[in-house]
């Protein structure tokens, strides 16, 4: 197929909206190799530089030339609904099929079938979706003009924990016919993750690679251990920066606490995580329209958002890898001539990476136990199944099945909700690649704290780590911003995490299997309920929890601080029916929790009654990997000891709360016999911080 050139520097226009728009270098190269069909090609491009308009625009001409629809990988819906409306400048029609559009799937399916679509969009997780792959892609497939492969890296084991279902495409690619136009883009893609790619893509693959330099960012780190301390910092400098921009937070919860800290300060910010849900697109509008000074972000606001003017990207943590950061600051400066891309390292973020690298595969034992408990059940077993089989945690369970899902020949399949055993063993090649993946991360992690510790030289760093060249790279263009804090602002910001108490939500269900023991199953009725309860912190964190690690650990003895924070809360929660007595929970510590109980029912000026005692020794709960094992580790360990409860609404106080088991039962122990409402309260939240 002939390019034509005119056709091609109209839809840049279009797509654009800028009447003298030129093709930046390399851009008209590669829509040429496409509609040429001059063989599968990798582009490797910083982000900003307009990849997204390659594929467009070769879709678009190989459309006009009587060839069928395209087909795109990519892992965001952010991504894809940037890339949707890019694509309705140019006149290509582009659909997509998502979770999150499903009242649209059945009028798509039919466009589709219909040939009246020019680009389908999808995620790498529904190529393993049955009726998405008879329904739909197969009625295509033998039409499609075009496979983009966006953000290709994915494919690599550099990406084998974001996005699993990348590993699918290997055995789509190698089934391909060898003339079909295949693109595969990404901004960072190293030796290691090339050479990954050339596996799966094939070695003929050619490759165009840009400059990485991104002259516009002035990068700088800086070392702020405490939490107080980059929140105060943040606080101060945020508002003085110019333009609009993203705070990175490794966890969902420091982008919430985050977000909350600096909107008290007045400072017009969002929280956009994973679990932000529908209002994602409405936050990245405020974001393009500048009507937000900043979203406070997980990565879930990562590849793909295109907002050319971002003037700043900080981190208020360190991620895992060089790729991952630059990927992240990558976001700023890309049609400004300054912008700034700080990093603000913590003492908390060793802990989060290593969480990731640990989580990334099952290991060998858990794998073993799930697939012993699938062998004992011929018939199957769902997820809450196995999760009484197996002392697993739920994510863990989740990740095996996906994992060992996606092997070719797969030790297991899923047949309705029940996974089952096939007939193919797990071959050695996983444990080599997830031993391969460790390794790789804990280089990966490294790197990143020798970049943490540079005085200069930050964009060289990256491009060398990248396999880049870094000789372009130039001075910085703004001047340092500077390191110090306000010790006012930290104390400021210390105050705002001591007040800041977190909600416990009381559990509505048994465990799936029930509790033998107290013979309970099902729904729990609303009359044994636990009422909503409070806590005071999140366990070890800045604030109280750091207080409440020492009390339990060092101290033996909870300070009075706690006690008088306690009464502050429960002033300010104000519950209702008042509680007019307390008691708690009988532990391995029960004397420093006792003792805080007694203090805490004396500064409220209500009685104190230990009412609950334990039958037996359990294992520690931590050790306990899920909730049906929690759940079952104290079924018949606690009773009522006395005749007569105290009547009226209770406070039941403990020390930390993870599963919510222990408050559960105990709070159904108390009702059956006779007290009023059980209001939870307890000093620190385990198990919030990732």
């Amino acid at each position: 197929m002939t390019f034509n050139h005119p056709r091609a520097s109209e839809l840049l226009r279009l797509g654009l909206g800028r009447p003298n728009v030129l093709f930046r270098e390399g851009q008209e190269e590669a829509i040429r190799h496409i509609v040429e069909g001059r063989g599968r090609l990798l582009l490797v491009q910083k982000t900003g530089w307009g990849k997204s308009y390659v594929y467009f625009i070769a879709a678009k001409m190989l459309r006009e030339a009587g060839a069928g629809p395209a087909l795109l990988i990519s892992p965001l819906l952010a991504l894809m609904r940037n890339q949707i409306a890019a694509a309705e400048r140019m006149g290509v029609r582009a659909v997509t099929i998502n979770s999150d559009n499903q009242e649209e799937w059945e009028y798509v399916e039919t466009e589709i079938r219909n040939n009246k679509v020019d680009f389908l969009l999808i995620s790498p997780e529904r190529l393993a979706n049955e009726h998405f792959r008879t329904r739909v892609l197969a009625s295509v497939a033998a039409r499609v003009s075009l496979l983009v492969i966006d953000e290709a890296h994915c494919i690599s084991d550099w990406g084998h924990d974001f996005r699993p279902h990348y590993r699918l495409l290997e055995r789509i690619v190698r089934t391909l016919p060898a003339n079909l136009r295949l693109l595969a883009t990404t901004a960072t893609a190293n030796d290691r993750v090339m050479d990954d790619l050339r596996a799966v893509l094939g070695p003929h693959l050619h490759v165009s690679c840009g400059d990485l330099n991104r002259p516009s960012i002035t990068l700088q780190t800086i070392r702020l251990p405490k939490e107080e301390e980059r929140m105060a910092w943040l606080a101060e400098r945020v508002p003085l920066l110019p333009g609009h921009g993203i705070i990175y937070t490794l966890t969902v919860r420091d982008a919430v606490q985050v977000a909350d800290w600096l909107k008290s300060r007045g400072i017009h910010v969002a929280s956009y995580t994973g679990e932000t849900g529908k209002d994602r697109p409405m936050l990245e509008r405020a974001l393009l329209e500048n009507r937000v000074k900043a979203l406070v972000a997980t990565t879930a606001l990562g590849m793909g958002f295109d907002k050319p003017d971002l003037a700043f990207v900080i981190h208020y943590q360190a991620p895992g890898s060089v790729v991952a950061y630059y990927q992240q600051v990558g976001r700023a400066g890309r049609a400004l001539k300054a912008a700034y891309g700080v990093l603000l390292s913590g003492e908390e973020e060793t802990e989060i990476n290593d969480y990731f690298i640990t989580t990334a595969f099952p290991t060998r034992c858990e794998v073993q136990r799930v697939l012993e408990a699938l062998e004992a059940s011929p018939g199957g077993l769902s997820i809450p199944e196995l999760m009484v089989k197996v002392n697993v945690s739920r994510g863990r369970i989740e990740k095996t099945m996906e994992l060992l899902s996606l092997e070719s020949p797969a030790p297991i399949a899923k047949q309705g909700t029940k996974w089952q055993l096939t007939a193919a063993n797990l071959r050695e090649t996983f444990w080599q690649r997830a031993e391969r993946l460790t390794r790789l991360r804990r280089e990966e992690q490294q790197q990143m704290v020798d970049y943490v510790s540079l005085q200069s030289g930050h964009m060289e760093f990256l491009i060398r780590a990248l396999d880049g060249d870094p000789s372009t790279v130039r001075p910085p263009v703004l001047p340092p911003l500077p390191t110090w804090v306000d010790p006012i602002l930290v104390q400021e910001a210390i105050t705002f995490l001591r007040r800041t108490a977190l909600p416990i939500e009381p559990r509505k269900q048994w465990p799936a299997g029930g509790l033998p023991d107290y013979q309970l199953n099902g729904n729990i009725v609303p009359g044994v309920q636990a009422q909503p309860g409070k806590a005071l912190c999140i366990w070890g964190d800045a604030g109280w929890g750091r207080m409440v690690r020492e009390g339990k650990y060092r101290d033996g003895r909870f300070s009075d601080k706690l006690v008088t924070a306690c009464v502050d809360l429960v002033h300010e929660w104000n519950p209702q029916p008042a509680p007019v007595w307390v008691t708690c929970i009988p532990s391995r510590h029960a004397e420093a929790i006792r003792d805080f109980a007694e203090r805490l029912a004396t500064a409220l000026k209500i009685p104190f009654y230990a009412v609950l005692e334990k039958t037996d020794e359990r294992p520690k709960q931590k050790t306990m990997a899920n909730s049906s094992q929690q759940a079952r580790n104290i079924d018949g360990s606690l009773e009522i000891r006395t005749l007569r409860l105290p009547r009226g609404p209770v406070l039941l106080v403990d020390d930390i709360v993870d599963s919510r088991w222990t408050m559960t039962i105990a709070a159904w122990l108390l009702r059956t016999h006779g007290s009023g409402e059980v209001f939870p309260l307890a000093l620190s939240l385990i198990g919030q911080k990732t």
